[in-house]
């Protein structure tokens, strides 16, 4: 184990060899590093020395142990696990120095106060709120007494645009700045997820649902057309 204090590599085994139990030990309040880390496993952007524009990725030791961790992506917005107000100015200390900075910050909202606190303190940059979600763990799940009327339909390429519609609409609800259009659409992150319609009688697609993978087999899900200020209530399309 290295000596307490925050650690940058390039290299994702290296990454993975140290931090890995770490993240596993709690994998729903780790659920977003993890699946960012399982997107670059299985399409690349790991595995070799840091470059430019590559992804950075770190790790922090404390009393011999891995306490908290981190994903630099090229985009240089860091994604954080939990961090107690002192981890973070630690953190901030450690990448105010001379060399590429991160220009936001993805954790829960205490990290990310607390980041963009110390960030302040450290480099007298002030830090702007750009959206916010709030992602609820799935529980057991219960079969309804009677099955909904309707089947469930892999959305195709003819309800593409009507499925791009709906995105924008989302992230729209939830203060996400992104444009989602035909040309833009691959490099989102809602092109990577595998989308249900479910159609009634009359084949109008009702609620539609998202899946996005990641490691040992979990995914996370995102409702359609949610209500303003929430990103959990689907609804009918109107």
């Amino acid at each position: 184990m290295r000596p307490n204090g925050w650690h940058l590599t390039g290299d994702l085994d290296d990454f993975l060899t140290r931090a890995w139990d770490f993240l596993c030990s709690r994998p729903a309040l780790h659920t977003t590093p993890l699946t960012a880390i399982e997107k670059l496993r299985t399409r690349g952007g790991g595995g070799a020395p840091t470059q430019a524009g590559s992804t950075v990725f770190g790790w922090l030791v404390e009393d011999g142990a891995v306490r908290a961790a981190l994903l630099r992506p090229p985009t240089g917005r860091l994604t954080l696990t939990t961090l107690s107000p002192g981890q973070a100015d630690s953190l901030a200390a450690h990448l105010a120095a001379p060399g590429p900075r991160p220009c936001g910050v993805l954790s829960d909202d205490e990290t990310a106060t607390a980041f963009a606190g110390a960030w302040r303190r450290h480099t007298g940059a002030e830090a702007v709120r750009s959206w916010g979600a709030r992602l609820h763990r799935l529980g057991t799940l219960t079969p309804p007494r009677r099955p909904p009327a309707g089947r469930g339909r892999v959305v195709g390429e003819r309800e593409h645009g009507q499925l791009m519609r709906w995105c924008r609409e989302f992230a729209a609800d939830v203060g996400e700045a992104v444009t989602i259009d035909t040309e833009s659409w691959a490099g989102t992150r809602f092109a990577e997820k595998r989308y249900t319609f479910w159609e009634t009688r009359t084949a109008r697609p009702s609620p539609w649902r998202a899946r996005t993978r990641w490691s040992a087999g979990r995914s996370g899900s995102t409702p359609s057309a949610p209500r303003p200020g929430s990103a959990v209530a689907a609804t009918r399309p109107p």
